[in-house]
């Protein structure tokens, strides 16, 4: 049985020396909650959590998803995967096992331990969307066997796989569908478009665009997402989700690479390549079940978290 706390808990996070992963780690320990963090080290990195090392209430693991995890614990929150292309498609079929069986194994915990579970589910359900913004309800548009399939139809399973579990066996499910989310602790190597477009001004390399740069993505700093997702775990048990959480502020690419352009006192000169496969046209959320059932919205624009990221940036690369 999971063991009862009035407040104080201890909570799994999977994933959890990520980028996404260690600042909720920060916010949960800030709420008094004890953390076991889980992780294979396969995307995250021990940086992104050594500041915690001497605090008593936290707990690092180095521990691959895909196998079993014996642990006691009273929430879950699986953040286990890798998030971004150039990751995910390094290696896609252990990218599909950390979605699916991954999710098997900390289901079968949450099972074992009759405690809450979310998923850290994606945008990228919904594909090259035909609906703008997206809202829950649609189905999606995504190519099966392309080359950003192993993701996307991986976090597609992952999501039957928690409400098969949630109907069959009871399991308290939360399924957040999170949109481009950025800031402090990205990898500057991990192929997103805020750290590759802030590293190459900073660098004074030539910004890269896809395409010419007219398709549209929403931009969520982490501190909100973060937010959202405690606040979708804090909710009751009919709240399951799937619940999109992310900034429906709507930007091209280019739009992007002028900001960071600007804001970085770059030279950096804008240079075009081909748009890789499937690369989605459009992305922006549709937030009302989050603000209705949650009260949560975003509070950080785009301008101001910008700032916080180039700053970290700045503190994190060599400049030429």
């Amino acid at each position: 049985m999971a063991r009862v706390y009035d407040s104080q808990k201890r909570v799994l996070v999977t994933g959890g020396a990520g980028f996404l992963g260690s600042h909720l780690i920060d916010r949960l320990l800030e709420r008094g909650h004890d953390v076991l963090c889980v992780d294979n080290l396969f995307t995250g990195t021990k940086r992104n959590v050594d500041h915690l090392k001497d605090n008593p209430r936290f707990e690092f693991i180095r521990h691959d998803v895909t196998f079993p995890l014996f642990v006691e614990v009273d929430e879950i929150y699986n953040l286990a995967c890798p998030a971004s292309p150039v990751h995910y498609q390094h290696d896609p079929v252990q990218t599909i096992k950390t979605s699916v069986l991954g999710a098997i194994n900390m289901l079968g915990l949450a099972k074992r331990l009759s405690c809450k579970i979310l998923q850290a589910s994606t945008s990228e359900v919904y594909g090259d969307p035909t609906v703008h913004p997206q809202v829950e309800t649609y189905w999606g548009n995504v190519n099966p066997i392309g080359i950003r399939s192993c993701y996307d139809e991986g976090k597609r399973c992952g999501e039957t796989l928690f409400f098969d579990y949630h109907r069959e066996h009871g399991v308290e499910i939360k399924v957040a569908r999170i949109f481009n989310t950025y800031g402090p602790r990205m990898h500057p190597s991990d192929g997103r478009v805020v750290s590759n477009f802030i590293v190459q001004a900073l660098r004074g390399e030539p910004i890269t665009i896809y395409g010419d740069g007219s398709q549209s993505r929403a931009f969520c700093y982490v501190d909100d997402l973060v937010d959202g997702l405690i606040r979708l775990m804090d909710s009751g048990p009919d709240v399951t989700g799937p619940i999109n959480i992310g900034n429906p502020g709507e930007f091209t690419i280019m739009e992007l690479a002028e900001k960071v352009i600007k804001m970085t006192g770059s030279k950096s000169e804008i240079v075009r390549q081909p748009l890789p496969g499937d690369d989605p046209k459009q992305r922006k959320p549709d937030i009302s079940l989050a603000r209705d059932l949650l009260g949560w919205g975003p509070k950080i624009d785009l301008d101001a978290g910008l700032h916080q990221t180039i700053e970290y940036f700045s503190g994190q690369i060599r400049l030429r």
